[in-house]
């Protein structure tokens, strides 16, 4: 059983109301019954083959959307936050949305490798 398609939803809260806003938005992005993963600075650090690990884990206990919330400028506000099921780090340092968005990717693609049995990295 392979990973699915992964698709992009952006939110932007145009009227600059801040956190709360946004976390709204964001909230209507979620698919109903999708895992919520927050990408943040406090999340647990996890080795490729980890993440892919959790990965599989969701994926073979049914689970059939994946959120994950890439916060903006400001973070991902904490009513958010506490509504996450799990929750990564790429590092303590604070990484540009659009950066972590890449990243996250990366991550992607090398889960979907390793779970399909080949190489994540050279040797």
């Amino acid at each position: 059983m392979g990973l699915g398609p992964a698709h992009v939803f952006e939110v932007e809260d145009k009227k600059n109301i801040g956190m709360s806003a946004e976390a709204e938005l964001l909230d209507r992005a979620i698919p109903k019954g999708a895992v919520i993963v927050t990408l943040d600075e406090r999340g647990r650090l996890m080795s490729s083959p980890e993440f892919a690990d959790q990965i599989a884990k969701w994926r073979d206990t049914g689970t059939s959307d994946i959120a994950f919330i890439i916060g903006g400028a400001d973070g991902i506000d904490p009513s958010l936050r506490a509504r996450a099921d799990f929750s990564i780090s790429f590092g303590q340092m604070v990484w540009p949305h659009m950066l972590v968005r890449v990243m996250l990717s990366e991550q992607l693609y090398r889960a979907s490798t390793i779970l399909a049995g080949g190489p994540y990295h050279r040797a």
